[in-house]
């Protein structure tokens, strides 16, 4: 495993780095709680002149991407590099304008990561979704996404 891989399973730097990403610097999201050990990623996004849109609240795009890759970092984490893991689909429903500080709690469990290592097991693709919702600091829901994620064991190489 390379030397970036090792540091990247370190929570504090995977932290440091995502909140660095250039994409999330610009819409102003954040990590605000990183916790592998136990399944979850708190985000949060303020409401800035460069993350609204043109009636002043949350651009739909930077509310998407402040939960994109969560569900497939935790689960790279979680399976470890003999899987494949890549976000195959995504949905998001915006229920309400946001127009405060917004967070979303992305979560997932042990049971959830044994089930796909036994689907896994045959090197068949596993396809799981997952809904998560993004709150306003009122906690008024304003908007649901549904993401749905690829995995897959990879096959050992044959010797040559």
């Amino acid at each position: 495993m390379s030397l970036l891989k090792k540091l990247q399973t370190i929570p504090t730097l995977s932290k440091f780095l995502i909140n660095r990403y250039a994409p999330y610097r610009g819409a102003g999201i954040a990590v605000e709680k990183m916790d592998l050990a136990n399944y979850h990623i708190r985000v949060k996004m303020p409401l800035t002149r460069k993350n609204q849109n043109i009636v002043g609240v949350h651009f739909g795009g930077s509310l998407y991407a402040m939960v994109d890759p969560f569900y497939m970092l935790l689960l790279m984490h979680h399976l470890g590099s003999k899987y494949i893991v890549w976000d195959k689909a995504a949905t998001i429903r915006f229920l309400a304008p946001g127009r405060s500080m917004v967070y979303a709690d992305i979560r997932l469990n042990a049971m959830e990561v044994d089930t796909i290592r036994e689907l896994a097991q045959n090197y068949a693709p596993v396809y799981r979704n997952y809904h998560l919702n993004i709150f306003d600091e009122a906690g008024v829901r304003i908007a649901e996404v549904e993401k749905t994620v690829y995995i897959r064991r990879k096959k050992p190489h044959a010797a040559g």
